[in-house]
């Protein structure tokens, strides 16, 4: 039954990659949604929205949080490592001494709103096995509780990594830790808002994460400096949704962000616990607007270079495909208020106000093709490419010379 648990779950990952989430696995005791099984645990119907944090948090409206090329995601260049980097959560290699720090995070809902209490930033590194992930989290009170794997773990005081490793908002991957070292990897074949899934059993097989803990872990009785996070995760995993199923090369360029959950506590009983009449502060590198780690199209940009962290500065160089993707995303999130008020697409970017849609102050020259179940709307790129959105998200670009592919 395991092998065939594993069977279904590759039969389940191609089918979504493909955009067939409609198809069906037909072998016993097995069906797309969902899969049976303690161990294989396809969460799709669950949103798994962020809890609201302090101060009567509401998700902006998603027209309001896309505002066509208004939005600039960070950029971080992740340089190389040429010495082994011991994965013990301390960063005392040269390469991460010389790797330079993100901006330090932000809530997630933007600037406008209170700045975090405690710091968090993070680095990253990279060799020919793995992306190397680093993060300091200040906080005056370790502490964690869940100790099995794929637990919830943002339930706790947590680090989280999302990476979407070729851009399209489809199939990218989620990594939480907390203090005690404990994981939840999974990988999301399409943001909840399209239909999910989300799927638990999916694995970063190799990975190392360690935490170094600046003080003592759950203990009250004295004030912690913080805790240190430290990955490897490899690209024999992460090359899987990876543009040409390949790890990254020179100059290219991926999308991810970081999260901080931290919740509050008190102490009972010598011990703490979480307050349950609070919910989760939510802080991050990459804003999102809303209270909704989920909106990949939001993520940050990491650019690979092939120059050793100290011994070079290699410029951040902006795809003008993403300026023209972030006016389509703008299109989108109309398209389905469209839908929602009328029961049916616009067949027509007027119905869409499609006009103010523009790039630096040019009108964006789109296309849009219906039917009743779903759309397509493209616009010229740069140096010769067409950038794509369809109804559920997925954004992609193709060569005007080639043929388009099949998405």
């Amino acid at each position: 039954m395991r092998r065939l648990r594993r069977i279904a779950l590759f039969i389940t990952l191609v089918i979504a990659s493909a955009g067939l989430a409609s198809c069906t696995w037909t072998g016993p005791e097995v069906s797309y949604f969902p899969l049976p099984g303690k161990d294989l645990e396809v969460l799709h119907s669950e949103s798994r929205s962020l809890p609201a944090a302090r101060g009567e948090r509401r998700s902006a409206p998603l027209e309001a949080t896309v505002a066509g090329d208004s939005f600039d995601p960070p950029s971080y260049v992740v340089y190389r490592t040429h010495a082994p980097i011991e994965v013990d959560g301390r960063l005392e290699e040269a390469g991460w001494a010389a790797a330079p720090y993100t901006a330090d995070f932000v809530d997630i809902e933007g600037r406008d709103r209170p700045s975090p209490r405690f710091r968090t930033r993070a680095k990253m590194l990279w060799d020919d096995e793995a992306l190397y992930v680093a993060a300091w989290l200040e906080e005056p009170d370790v502490w964690a509780t869940f100790t099995e794997r794929d637990a919830r773990i943002y339930q706790d005081n947590a680090f989280e990594v999302f990476i979407d490793p070729d851009g399209d908002t489809h199939n990218y991957y989620e990594l939480e830790i907390n203090a005690l070292e404990t994981v939840w990897d999974l990988i999301i074949i399409k943001p909840f808002r399209d239909g999910g899934p989300s799927i638990s059993a999916w694995d970063i097989r190799g990975l190392e994460a360690s935490v170094h803990v600046d003080g003592t872990l759950n203990d009250p009785t004295d004030t912690d400096e913080g805790w240190t996070v430290e990955m490897a995760l490899p690209w024999a995993v992460l090359k899987e949704a990876a543009p040409g199923r390949r790890p990254p090369r020179e100059g290219e360029q991926w999308r991810l962000n970081f999260a901080r959950s931290q919740w509050s506590a008190d102490v009972v009983d010598g011990a703490y616990r979480k307050k349950s009449d609070t919910a989760a502060d939510w802080w991050v590198w990459s804003q999102q607007e809303a209270v909704d780690m989920h909106r990949p199209e939001r993520f940050g940009y990491v650019q690979f270079a092939d120059a050793a962290a100290g011994q070079a500065t290699v410029p951040f160089v902006e795809d003008p495909d993403e300026r023209i993707k972030r006016a389509l995303r703008r299109l989108y999130y109309r398209q389905g208020d469209y839908r929602d008020a009328h029961g049916r697409y616009a067949e027509d970017l007027a119905e869409l106000l499609a006009g103010d849609a523009s790039v630096e102050g040019v009108a964006l020259e789109a296309e849009l093709r219906t039917t009743p179940t779903s759309y397509e709307i493209t616009a010229p790129g740069g140096e010769g490419t067409t950038v794509h959105i369809r109804h559920d998200g997925k954004v992609w670009t193709t060569d005007r010379k080639s043929p388009s592919d099949d998405h």
